[in-house]
């Protein structure tokens, strides 16, 4: 049971299936409204704050893929779960790309998608501890401030993802060390199965994009174990 009344934006044009979602989430503490399409979903989610959105992908009017492009698009870093029958990989991933932080087929197990639930919040609402009392961060020309998530060169300045900045923050705190996959996996996601490893692949590749300026920042691969982050 939530000791916070969390507010759920769940958006599912099955009915009978959202509203039997919809009852069991609220009987375990959450705050939901359910949006049967992708418009209205927008519309609620424009219109109130949420602490997290349930989508399903197909739908008419707008899809669940669109659904969280707009809201990734609109600043937002809401935890975004996708529920879902399509089990194509090209699908999975393309949900990962979109932001989401799950990706939960149907038919799935309720209590477990409420662990989920409640693993997301908590990672969303509290610091990931990767470096004891250390905020700021020389990365080649970067400044890296990791209470405001930015990313300093100069006058410029990138605003990172919460989750990006976890990642970032846990890569520099192994600076020229193996960081093992597992370990990154239980401590940002909570869970080290394929969808969030797949999840963090997509994380790491945006990380490069952010540093691509700094040639002497490089985050490597290493087979079978996890990343080596490295300032030559």
């Amino acid at each position: 049971m939530n000791t916070k009344k969390h507010k759920v934006l769940l958006v599912e044009d099955d009915v009978n299936f959202g509203s039997v979602l919809k009852d069991y989430l609220q009987m375990n503490g959450y705050i939901v409204d359910l949006a049967p399409n992708g418009n209205l979903g927008w519309n609620r989610f424009n219109n109130d704050v949420y602490d997290l959105a349930v989508l399903d992908v197909m739908m008419p009017e707008k899809d669940g893929f669109s659904l969280a492009d707009d809201i990734r698009r609109s600043g937002s870093e809401i935890p975004i779960v996708f529920l879902t029958a399509r089990t194509l990989k090209e699908d999975i991933i393309k949900g990962f790309k979109l932001g989401a932080d799950d990706y939960i087929i149907k038919p799935f197990d309720t209590e477990v998608l409420l662990f989920k639930l409640k693993a997301m919040l908590n990672r969303s609402s509290n610091d990931v501890s990767t470096g004891e009392g250390v905020d700021e961060y020389t990365i080649g020309k970067y400044t890296f401030k990791y209470s405001s998530r930015e990313l300093i060169a100069g006058a410029e300045s990138k605003r990172l993802s919460p989750k990006e900045a976890d990642l970032l923050k846990l890569l520099v705190n192994h600076i020229d060390k193996v960081l093992p996959r597992e370990k990154a996996l239980l401590k940002l996601w909570g869970n080290s199965n394929y969808f969030n490893a797949r999840s963090m692949d997509v994380f790491v590749t945006r990380l490069r994009k952010h540093l691509q300026d700094e040639p002497t920042v490089e985050i490597v691969n290493i087979h079978g174990k996890g990343y080596r982050f490295t300032i030559s």
